[in-house]
Formats: C-alpha cells, sequence, structure tokens
C-alpha cells in the first residue's frame, strides 16, 4: 500500500499549486538535449502535454540554442581554461534526508560558491544570460518549492544532476518526464558503475565543464554541491577529483519513504509529459536506495579521514550550528569562525518552518523495514 492511500487528513503536505506558466525542468534545454531526451522517452507524449512538448522545443530553437552557442563563442576558452579554485565538496545522501537543508546552511559561508536554480535550469548560457533572460523568467518562478515549504527561486541552491539533465547527459532523472515508460531510463547512471569508460569520462566531462563554467563567475570561490544520485558516485567522482570532500546525511527511513514517493509523483504530475500513473514507483523507490547504498558501502572506503564526515538529520535540526563545527573540523575546512553568525541567523529563520507529515499503513511500515533493512542497521535507526 502506497502512502498516497493512506487518509488524507493525517497527510500535512507543503508545496504550490502548479500554474500552467510556471517553468519547467526541460524549458532550459538546447534543441539537441530536448531531442536526445525525446528519443530516450521513445517519443511518447500524452496529448494533454502537447503544449508542455510545443513550448520547450519552442524555446530550444528560438531561446536556449541561440543562446548556448553565443555563449560558447564568446566564453568558451575561459570556461576551457578556468580552474576550480579547490576539489568540490559534495552533499549526498538519499532524496528527503535533509541534503537541501544541509546545502542551504554551507552556502552562508562566503567562501563557497555553489549552483542555484538558474545555472542549472540553463545550464549552457547562464553565464550569458543572467542578467537579461534570467529577471524575465524570474516573474513566473513560484516562493517555494513543489513538495514541500522550504524557499525556491533562481538564486537558490539547486541539485546540478538538474544542470546535466538539460546540458544532454544520462540521468535517472529522465524518468520524470517519461513516468510512464518503466521507470528504467538511465537506472545505470545512479552508480555508474555499469557504464562504460568512454560513457562514464562523457558524462564525468559534462560534470567538469559545468563546473568550471560556474568557476568563471566566482574563480575564486571553493564550489558546494548537492545531489542526492551522487550518493552512490563516489568512485567515478573521485576519478576526477581525487581530493573532494563528501558530507552524508542519513535520516529515519520512516520519514524517507512516504516524502520520497510524494516527490517523484509531484515531479512527474507537474514536470511529465506524460500523467504518471503510478505504476511501479514504490518499487523504484525501494530499490534506487539499495542500489546507491550498496555502492555507496564501498566507495566511502577510499576516503580519507578528512574527506568524509556524516550527520543525521535530526542532530542538523536540533543542533545546527553545533552540527555544521563538527563537519568543518572533520574535513578540516578553515573559517568556521567567520561564517558562524550566518549559520546562526539561517538557523533562527527556520524555527517557525512547517515540515511536510505523512501517514502509513502497518503493512507499508513493515515492508520498509524489511527492504531497508541495511540502511536501519548502517545509521542505527529503530525498526
Amino acid at each position: 500500500m502506497s502512502p498516497k492511500q493512506s487518509s488524507n487528513s493525517r497527510n500535512e503536505i507543503g508545496g504550490y499549486k502548479d500554474r500552467f506558466w510556471y517553468p519547467r525542468f526541460w524549458d532550459g534545454m538546447t534543441l539537441s538535449a530536448w531531442l536526445k531526451l525525446l528519443k530516450v522517452g521513445k517519443y511518447r507524449i500524452a496529448p494533454v502535454r502537447f503544449a508542455m512538448a510545443l513550448i520547450i522545443t519552442w524555446l530550444a530553437v528560438f531561446a536556449n540554442s541561440p543562446a548556448a552557442w553565443l555563449q560558447k563563442l564568446l566564453y568558451g576558452k575561459k570556461i576551457r581554461d578556468a580552474k576550480l579554485a579547490a576539489a568540490p565538496i559534495f552533499i549526498i545522501g538519499h532524496w528527503r534526508s535533509g541534503t537541501t537543508l544541509l546545502h542551504e546552511y554551507l552556502i552562508r559561508d562566503p567562501q563557497f560558491s555553489y549552483a542555484d536554480t538558474y545555472a542549472c535550469f540553463v545550464p549552457e548560457h547562464f553565464i550569458l544570460t543572467r542578467f537579461t533572460f534570467r529577471p524575465m523568467v524570474s516573474i513566473l518562478m513560484p516562493n517555494k518549492r513543489p513538495i514541500d515549504n522550504m524557499a525556491a527561486g533562481f538564486d537558490r541552491p539547486q541539485e546540478d544532476e538538474f544542470a546535466l539533465v538539460s546540458m544532454g547527459l544520462p540521468s535517472p532523472y529522465r524518468n520524470i518526464i517519461f513516468p510512464n515508460n518503466g521507470l528504467k531510463i538511465d537506472q545505470e547512471y545512479l552508480t555508474l558503475r555499469d557504464v562504460s569508460d568512454a560513457d562514464r569520462k562523457t558524462w564525468l566531462d559534462g560534470l567538469d565543464t559545468f563546473l568550471r563554467t560556474l568557476t568563471v563567475l566566482e574563480p575564486d570561490k571553493r564550489i558546494v554541491l548537492k545531489s542526492p544520485p551522487h550518493t552512490g558516485r563516489i568512485k567515478a567522482i573521485l576519478e576526477r577529483y581525487p581530493d573532494a570532500k563528501f558530507i552524508h546525511i542519513h535520516r529515519n527511513p520512516y520519514s524517507i519513504f512516504p516524502s520520497t514517493y510524494n516527490l517523484w509523483m509531484r515531479l512527474s504530475l507537474d514536470e511529465g509529459v506524460q500523467r504518471p500513473s503510478g505504476i511501479g514507483m514504490e518499487e523504484c523507490v525501494f530499490d534506487w536506495l539499495n542500489t546507491m547504498y550498496d555502492a555507496f558501502e564501498e566507495d566511502v572506503k577510499q576516503l580519507q579521514a578528512n574527506q568524509f564526515c556524516e550527520v543525521a538529520y535530526k542532530d542538523l535540526t536540533a543542533a545546527p550550528v553545533e552540527t555544521l563545527a563538527r563537519i568543518y573540523q572533520t574535513l578540516e575546512l578553515e573559517g568556521f569562525d567567520a561564517a558562524r553568525s550566518g549559520f546562526q541567523k539561517h538557523a533562527d529563520s527556520q524555527k517557525e518552518y512547517k515540515k511536510n507529515k505523512f501517514s502509513m499503513e502497518p503493512e507499508l511500515k513493515i515492508r520498509i523495514a524489511e527492504r531497508w533493512k541495511r540502511y536501519f542497521e548502517r545509521f542505527g535507526y529503530e525498526v
């Protein structure tokens, strides 16, 4: 029994009410990237979503492709020559485990830069259009995310995974736009373990290009990224960034499951070119966690003590500044004292934040405990 089948009167779920004018993740794609995505989805567009597909196509042809070409012409050499100020810091952890909250805290430290929503929305021309196209499109943006009460906007930090998708790279996130194609699109990219060396290099090159583009804007700042799929990609990321640091956050699985199910269903409803049936979604949530954490458990063994820090969501929410202090100490990061006031100010702003609440039938809780047994044991959660 899925969380959606529980009594709605016991569920308290934040998020915006969708409007047809809200920008979609795919609206920033070039024509090449959009055609690749359509091919992967076998062009299975529901009639009710023809208008969305036409808008994306129009933007790809008349806005994104020309702007991407012009940015490459004007900034291509500067991007290719850009050197990262330091190896990136990756915030990892399962969806709905607190990665966004942790990201929001760390960007309060002015020594760090990050991928904001606009950069992830139009990854191939955000340098060129940040003072022109961005202000116009910002008017259309909702003020909070679709799945909870976290603030949204083009200036807010975003998952770099969306940038990679918009650049035409393979990603499990392609299942969001084609939710009725079996939820198997690009599953091998959850860990990058079962892709060819050439395909892994292409993916890493794409990530590196995006990071170097961010560096052009803020060349002296270390980049902090957050993307749940990177949880299972540590080994691959180390191939390109051997000195990268990772902050892993975990949360009670009974909170993760219903919230993740809601995440995928809501995103598929708002962003998909199909109306999501929900068939296979529950199994997908179960499988993806196990797949990522099988790889995670092996990959973390490669990290040095100052490359990895693990925190619990409950600790971050109960004592955020103290938790951040431990992260800085473990990863041997400088600058905590200078950033402390910014962390505390953000912590004070979160006191009235209203979390989503979900109810679950006992049968579903039993399945979660069985399917995610290793996660319960690894992070010390009670069944």
